[in-house]
């Protein structure tokens, strides 16, 4: 029922933002007079601003094309090189990049966004990286006949990225898998498998949710995982592929991201406004990016987030050491080759202060010379993983750590 509801209520919104974007046409169009006059222009505004916040967004293309290094520009060629129900994997290469250049795996959330979310990510890394990204379906568009994806399924998944992949790669896990990805790196390490990554960087991860929690961890903690199941809970309705698939919305997680921060989205919005009115359409143009991006969201399938919910943030099973994955413990000691790399934001308010870093005290039998922490300064969540401190500060410490252990 909840999911009818919102695609009764996308309907008719729909609706409106078609008219809102033909009124706000009409009224700046230069061969009319109403732009010139009156309230004419910011009533233009205003309707472009509705029009754009109530439009209906799908799977954003990833629109690499081209990378800069230095003064030169290169070409970019984008692969499927994996087709799997639930997720491919993606490869980016750049033109004239070395022969030996290091492979590196980054590994997207699945987390109500989709991995295009990473574009300034993969941007930078493909300056000096072959770069392969791991591309998660919308559950939606999953036919049930494929069956079910957990959380045993996503470590699967990315161990056979990395054999697909190969020896002598490198891992990023931003935000959500770290804790997957750090649990196959694990399983990897103790079966001695020639694909175990070399290097493994952690950005804004919740291994230990108990460590500076936020407004996110304390939700997942007030609640019984039972409320969860019957509260947040939807079927995919019979229009899309995935029909009488039990899924968590993407547009329920975007509305609790949304409410987290509801003052900044109401500022950047009449910012906007601002910057159309005054004719700014730069300034204008680049809040629509963002929001273009951020509003397409996608479904996680209703076992995968019901299970992250318990493990992750109820039961702390990575710190406790109960963490399992077909039914086998998960020992984190047994990591002993691959290096770890924790990177945090200071303002980071989805993942807090020593999250991510308790990894590096959660690997016993890990060389103290293998580990590093990096606390990125005035970065908040998204700004360690896409924008100028990214850019310009935290990639450069990647990029080193993986040259020394490379």
């Amino acid at each position: 029922m909840l999911y009818h509801m919102h695609e009764l209520q996308k309907s008719w919104l729909s609706s409106a933002s078609t008219w809102a974007s033909i009124g706000a046409e009409m009224l700046s169009n230069p061969a009319l007079p109403f732009g010139y006059m009156g309230m004419g222009p910011m009533a233009s505004s205003a309707l472009e601003v509705f029009a754009h916040a109530t439009a209906t967004y799908g799977k954003p293309a990833w629109g690499i094309e081209s990378v800069t290094v230095g003064d030169q520009e290169y070409p970019v060629v984008e692969a499927t090189v994996v087709n799997k129900p639930f997720g491919d994997l993606k490869r980016f290469e750049r033109e004239n990049l070395p022969e030996d250049a290091p492979r590196l795996l980054i590994v997207a959330p699945m987390s109500g966004h989709y991995a295009t979310l990473l574009r300034g990510t993969v941007e930078r890394m493909l300056q000096e990286y072959v770069v392969y990204v791991t591309d998660w379906a919308d559950a939606r568009t999953v036919p049930l006949h494929e069956g079910q994806f957990d959380l045993d399924d996503y470590m699967d998944y990315v161990i056979e990225f990395f054999e697909h992949i190969g020896p002598g790669a490198h891992a990023m896990a931003v935000c959500q898998p770290s804790v997957p990805v750090f649990a196959a790196t694990a399983i990897m390490n103790r079966d001695g498998h020639e694909c175990a990554p070399k290097t493994l960087t952690m950005m804004g991860g919740p291994i230990d949710t108990r460590c500076s929690p936020t407004s996110v961890n304390d939700l997942a903690m007030e609640r019984p995982i039972e409320w969860f199941r019957h509260n947040v809970i939807a079927t995919v309705p019979m229009q899309y592929r995935g029909a009488g698939r039990q899924v968590y919305p993407g547009f329920m997680q975007l509305a609790g991201f949304m409410s987290m921060n509801l003052g900044n989205h109401m500022m950047s919005h009449y910012e906007m406004f601002k910057h159309l009115t005054a004719g700014d359409e730069a300034s204008a143009q680049a809040t629509k990016d963002f929001y273009d991006e951020y509003r397409s969201v996608c479904d996680m399938t209703a076992e995968f987030y019901l299970q992250t919910v318990q493990e992750v943030f109820q039961d702390h099973s990575i710190p406790n050491g109960t963490f399992m994955h077909r039914g086998k413990r998960i020992d984190l000691g047994d990591i002993t080759e691959t290096a770890l790399l924790a990177i945090e934001g200071e303002r980071d308010d989805i993942s807090g202060l020593g999250q991510t870093r308790a990894a590096l005290e959660l690997t016993p039998n890990l060389d103290a010379s293998k580990k590093r922490y990096y606390m990125a300064e005035g970065a908040g969540h998204y700004g360690i993983f896409n924008g100028s401190k990214w850019r310009g500060k935290i990639a450069p410490v990647v990029e080193e750590f993986i040259a020394a252990h490379g």
